[in-house]
């Protein structure tokens, strides 16, 4: 059978063998995915996924960008219009589609990510292209009907020991519910993610406040009852093993209003404020009351700040969100964060994960604040940036200021379920590749290189998400 992925993928030729041992301590380690984006519904029920397309193609924007770029509408890739619209809906259509733009991905992480999935998950050595489409969709729809590549099977098989979903504040977790239930011994978590309830530009906000007093029995039409809904949900999602929140905003604006000034504030907002400015400080306020009920009731805190979101009107009217219309722009972090750490930036077991889409940001401000402030570490090469070389840029410009032990690992951030391993194994590849060359330029000892990778690997994680 033909190899699309090599095994000295991403090792410099200069450090191959070491990176080779390295890597070979590592490769096999559980992973741990303390933050993502997979639906738990696959897990509570196990169904077989439906086919190749709906699996791989239609619910990753990682994919459907690039094709729109190139003129592909999201129509013919099946992605669901709101109003209902038709789409394609035949698998093999789409399919084939994507196999004869496959070429668009050359040299991308995408490629990286979809060669191992064919080779390692469904035994595909074949290339894939407009030729070999047919073939290849046949391939992978018979082995979906298989018992051993349901949902659950596959996490055995992928070798997971804890994965983490995110549902937002208003979710009843019900899917969580039914995994807990079922007495199958996967780890399954949630995380808190309250963007609906507390950013003021979100879609149908005003409802979604009320919702939140109805689910919680607080009066969300008071600050004081508004604060007190959060810690209800938050409580709730810890029933269901959660052990981190999840915030993402425009900016990694803050603020630390006094109670009556924050307590006038959300009586402004509650009454549909249109000031610009009062709901960004309503949006920085909420930053800080995140994280002050992170340091009570232990759940480390993700900022996921600097996305312009649905940055094509037209495409999120008629498609909604994650449709690929997700712009990075620049963030400030030194000013943006100051009134959040005035408050808690010094307690020593408060975790406050640190994600960024602007690189400049990392050696001049990111490393300092992570290398000083207890509270704060880095997140890895988030988004946009998780690929061979936005992970070697984050290690050259963190490690400096940062260290190793001021980040968090690696997540994977992903929907795509089956790509999992395949963005562990670049990841653990390119930290062993790095750890290699700082042997080999005689700054750090081999020993230390081999206990780092697996803390990079495995063990960081676990400890920063409370794992």
């Amino acid at each position: 059978m033909a190899v699309l992925t090599d095994p000295d993928l991403l090792f410099a030729p200069e450090t191959r063998s070491l990176a080779r041992a390295l890597y070979a301590g590592v490769k096999d380690l559980p992973i741990v995915s303390p933050h993502g984006h997979t639906d738990p519904r696959w897990y509570a029920l196990n169904e077989p996924f439906s086919d190749p397309a709906q699996l791989l193609i239609v619910p990753d924007h990682y994919i459907f960008r690039m094709l729109f770029s190139q003129g592909v509408r999201l129509e013919e890739l099946g992605v669901p219009a709101l109003d209902g619209a038709p789409v394609e809906t035949d698998g093999r259509a789409i399919w084939r589609r994507f196999a004869e733009h496959y070429y668009l991905f050359r040299g991308t992480p995408t490629r990286l990510w979809l060669d191992h999935v064919f080779e390692h998950l469904f035994g595909i050595g074949e290339p894939l292209t407009a030729a070999s489409a047919d073939r290849i969709y046949d391939t992978i729809a018979a082995l979906l009907q298989r018992d051993d590549y349901r949902p659950r099977a596959l996490f055995e098989r992928f070798n997971i020991e804890v994965i983490a979903t995110t549902e937002g504040a208003l979710d009843d977790l019900k899917w969580h519910r039914t995994i807990r239930d079922s007495g199958w011994k996967g780890r399954v978590v949630t995380a808190y993610r309250p963007d609906a309830v507390v950013d003021p530009d979100f879609e149908g906000f005003a409802a979604n406040l009320d919702r939140l007093g109805e689910i919680t029995g607080c009066d969300t039409g008071s600050w004081s009852g508004y604060l007190d809904a959060h810690r209800k949900r938050r409580a709730y999602f810890k029933e269901f093993g959660a052990t981190s929140s999840d915030h993402g905003h425009p900016t990694a604006e803050t603020a630390n209003l006094s109670d009556t000034a924050a307590q006038e504030l959300f009586n402004r907002i509650r009454r549909g404020s249109e000031d610009e400015r009062e709901r960004k400080l309503f949006r920085a306020q909420m930053l800080t009351e995140m994280a002050k009920m992170s340091r009570d009731d232990g759940l480390a805190m993700q900022i996921h700040p600097g996305s312009w979101r649905n940055h094509s009107p037209s495409v999120f009217r008629k498609f909604g969100r994650d449709k690929g219309f997700d712009i990075p722009t620049r963030t400030d972090y030194v000013s943006a964060l100051k009134p959040l750490l005035d408050c808690v930036g010094l307690e020593r077991d408060l975790t406050i994960i640190l994600f960024t889409l602007d690189e400049t940001s990392y050696a001049r401000e990111l490393a300092p604040l992570a290398g000083v402030y207890p509270a704060l570490k880095l997140g890895p090469a988030w988004w946009f940036h998780d690929s061979p070389e936005g992970m070697r840029r984050f290690r050259e410009m963190t490690t400096e200021t940062a260290g190793f032990y001021n980040t968090v690992g690696f997540n994977d951030d992903t929907r795509a379920f089956p790509s999992i391993p395949a963005r562990h194994d670049v990841a653990r590849r390119v930290d062993c590749a790095f750890l290699a060359r700082l042997v080999a330029e005689h700054r750090l000892r081999e020993e230390e290189a081999h206990e780092l990778a697996r803390e990079l690997a495995y063990s960081l994680a676990k400890k920063a998400y409370r794992l």
